[in-house]
């Protein structure tokens, strides 16, 4: 098991470092060319800013029982098929429960915005609080702990 991250935009690298080290749990981070990562602790990947270049990359390093840290339904979507668990930077974690319908809800505000109409969602982003690490925290944890010692 490892953990593998969407790091381009991703509030929550120091968090996974930082469980992933009392784990002792590998963690690999993805990025493209235009951003910079170090890590004393990961593994960074940097690959092209072509469009979907991380998240290909990232499933391809993905395996089952790997957990991966996305903000994008459709890599959570494609880790899931690959067997793997699959957490978004707030908290929420991804399942074959919940996924189609977040992909519908996705597919409705793309459609929306793309003939003018707006969605009340999509006209700001909530600044991240402290309250949101420690759901993000509490969900990491809590998906390492169903797996078997």
């Amino acid at each position: 098991m490892k953990i593998v991250v969407d790091a381009d935009a991703c509030p929550v690298k120091g968090i996974i470092e930082r469980i992933a080290k009392i784990h002792q749990i590998e963690v690999i981070m993805f990025i493209d060319t235009s951003h910079e990562l170090y890590s004393d602790y990961s593994k960074v990947i940097t690959v092209s800013k072509a469009p979907d270049a991380v998240d290909f990359a990232l499933l391809n390093q993905t395996n089952p029982n790997d957990i991966v840290i996305t903000q994008d339904y459709g890599v959570a979507a494609m880790a899931l098929g690959k067997k793997a668990k699959a957490l978004h930077p707030s908290g929420k974690i991804f399942t074959n429960d919940n996924i189609n319908q977040m992909l519908f809800e996705r597919h409705i505000a793309k459609e929306q915005r793309r003939h003018g109409k707006q969605n009340s969602r999509c006209k700001y982003n909530k600044k991240r609080t402290a309250q949101d690490d420690i759901r993000f925290e509490s969900s990491l944890n809590d998906l390492l702990k169903s797996f078997p010692n």
